[in-house]
């Protein structure tokens, strides 16, 4: 978490999206302390999580993989060398396209 700390911008910003079907903050959450804690404790997975840098939306980002099957999407804004908001789609509507066969 401390080294997640140090690439966010002091009022970065973290906005989930599960779509009422997996658990997810309704509201975005603020702050480098905050977006730290929230993104860790979201995207921690239990062991055999794969996590692969991909091209999310055009933008380098984060796939998490479960068993082959998407688990969360990660994409980043970045403004200079800091983090200033964190995407991260959580909906399984959304996800079944970046399964792995």
């Amino acid at each position: 978490m401390a080294a997640l700390k140090t690439v966010l911008a002091a009022d970065a910003l973290v906005v989930s999206d599960g779509g009422g079907k997996v658990r997810a903050s309704v509201r975005p959450t603020y702050g480098a302390d905050a977006a730290a804690r929230f993104v860790v404790t979201l995207l921690v997975g239990p062991p055999g999580t794969q996590v692969s840098v991909e091209s999310v939306n055009g933008r380098t980002g984060l796939v998490l993989r479960r068993a082959g099957h998407a688990v969360a999407v990660v994409s980043l804004s970045v403004a200079g060398a800091e983090v200033t908001a964190v995407w991260i789609v959580l909906n399984p509507d959304k996800l079944h396209l970046w399964h792995h066969a």
